[in-house]
């Protein structure tokens, strides 16, 4: 069985097309099915790997180390499970793949053209991840809206590939906005009309269409949409503003959406099993205390470039029935005005990764503050790099220790580059990317938290800790508790006299699901918790 929904957009980005993707692969796993998802990114670059996170928010890094967008990293929280390269798609690779067959004679004599050569690579292409996971149902999301000159090629194998299958494997969703017009207090279907009719003019005609809207959708609206865009009246689906985004598979269901789309493809009539999910969302709602998480980076005011890091907290925080509220605070912040004004009455502190030197000495001083206050710690790859530095220098006495990616003369590079970076010129996916194993030490908080000795998280970087230094560290109360197998990278360290001060060199929120948490997140949050427990305590 071979299945495949599509999901477009049109209007204007940014409406959740993700969400609904994710949305409609959850609902078909719990089906009983076999389900994967595939995201199309139509912009050239090859990867997500060199995007200013301002602009196109989180990397997000797939086990097999492909440098993603951040779509791909909620297909992984919502299905629980992990993706690789096979489910990201750009206008880039497709380029890539037909240039080099060129370059090979694969075209000798012929002409190479969008059409066919490009359209049959991304057919190819889509199909990659049916062929490699065994799945049975494909859902793919194709980024940016219809219209849009650089999606044409996609929107193009779409067609091609609806007409190459039999009817009943294809069924294509359009999601759109319904704008509310203030003066008249009314929704507005004409953008979803002029969309579709776009949609059409390709020779693609929704199956489907899903209306992004503010409040709930009339009925006499959802029968315009199905007239107006030929489209059965219940294959209009209300996608209204949510508190959270794991609603958004509940509400779909209460519609009927996965019913409606499982009976055009012809695939049975089992309900999804939404019970557990529903209890996650029920404790999500109503949780039963709260933590304050302060989370001190460089790119805080676009909270999607932290997605991740948000998500693993909700996730953790779900399972231990509290609410994380988290401040979002300036590494550049701190560094001006100090780390008490911004970190008064936080339970705990998270320093995520980042490159470059802006905001770094902030970062440090955040480290400093948690470190000496006794306040759980938890720092993900540059992280981890902070602690290093700040303990080098104020318990080490090192002065001037630093990383060389930020002081190239630092008299002590506690962090230093990775030995096989060493002459890599170019930038684009040639960092140390993807999941690697990690041996933890017995005894220790994170081996406490994995319950195993050996595990394999993701990375995303340059740069290390310096292992000519690991003995110093160690004597001064900086214990190395997870390495490589081969013991020369140091991939976990724990400051042995302190309540929860854990850095890692790696990325574990990548790895956490909505359905299953990351086990150091919620050693964290636990230690954030009895903080928070202690500090609001009477006095005796």
């Amino acid at each position: 069985m071979r299945k495949f929904i599509f999901v477009t957009g049109g209007v204007l980005s940014g409406l959740g097309k993700g969400v609904v993707a994710a949305s409609i692969g959850l609902l078909f796993k719990l089906r009983g099915y076999r389900v994967t998802l595939q995201k199309i990114d139509p912009y050239v670059n090859l990867d997500a790997g060199t995007m200013n996170p301002y602009e196109h928010g989180e990397v997000f890094v797939t086990r097999d180390g492909l440098e993603t967008d951040l779509d791909i990293g909620r297909y992984e929280r919502f299905l629980d499970e992990e993706l690789t390269r096979a489910n990201y798609l750009t206008t880039g690779q497709v380029y890539w793949n037909v240039i080099r067959q060129e370059r090979a004679g694969a075209f000798l004599g012929k002409t190479v053209q969008v059409i066919p050569h490009i359209t049959d690579e991304i057919k190819r292409l889509i199909q990659l991840p049916l062929d490699q996971s065994g799945a049975q149902i494909a859902v793919v999301e194709v980024g940016g809206t219809v219209g849009d000159i650089e999606g044409l090629p996609f929107l193009e194998a779409l067609r091609q590939l609806k007409d190459d299958l039999p009817r009943e494997d294809t069924f294509f969703v359009h999601l759109t906005l319904l704008p509310l017009l203030s003066t008249s207090d009314e929704l507005k279907t004409k953008p979803t009309q002029h969309s579709v009719k776009e949609l059409r003019a390709i020779g693609i005609q929704p199956d489907a269409i899903v209306a992004r809207c503010g409040r709930p959708l009339p009925e006499s609206v959802k029968r315009k949409i199905a007239l107006f865009c030929d489209v059965d009246p219940e294959n209009v689906i209300e996608d209204p503003d949510l508190a959270s985004i794991y609603e958004v598979p509940l509400v779909l269901r209460q519609q009927g959406f996965d019913r409606r789309i499982a009976e055009r493809l012809g695939i049975g009539s089992e309900e999804a099993n939404v019970d557990r999910w529903s209890e996650l969302v029920s404790r999500l709602r109503h949780p039963s205390r709260h933590v304050r998480i302060g989370v001190v980076g460089k790119y805080v005011e676009l909270k999607d470039s932290y997605i991740s890091i948000g998500e693993a907290l909700v996730h953790a925080g779900v399972a231990l029935d509290t609410e994380v509220n988290v401040d979002w605070i300036p590494a550049e912040a701190v560094a001006r005005d100090g780390p008490a004004l911004h970190l008064d009455g936080v339970d705990g502190l998270l320093v995520p990764g980042g490159f470059g030197d802006r905001g770094i000495e902030g970062k440090v001083e955040a480290v400093r503050h948690v470190r000496e206050h006794g306040i759980p710690f938890l720092g993900l790859c540059l992280g981890l790099q902070c602690a290093a530095i700040e303990f080098a220098r104020d318990r080490l006495g090192l002065t001037g220790a630093n990383s060389s990616e930020f002081a190239p003369d630092t008299p002590h590079p506690v962090i230093d580059l990775l030995e096989e970076q060493a002459g890599v010129k170019e930038k684009g996916g040639t960092m140390r990317l993807g999941s690697y194993p990690t041996l933890l030490r017995r005894g220790s908080k994170s081996r406490a938290c994995y319950g195993v000795d050996r595990i394999d998280e993701r990375h995303r970087h340059r740069y290390e800790f310096n292992s000519s230094y690991r003995e110093r560290f160690e004597t001064a109360g900086m214990r190395i508790v997870g390495t490589s197998p081969d013991d020369r990278l140091v991939e976990i360290i724990e400051l042995a006299d302190h309540p929860w001060f854990v850095g890692v060199q790696f990325h574990p929120e990548f790895k956490s699901h909505f359905l299953s948490p990351h086990p150091l997140f919620s050693g964290f949050l636990r230690a954030c918790i009895e903080r928070g427990a202690s500090s609001s305590s009477p006095s005796p």
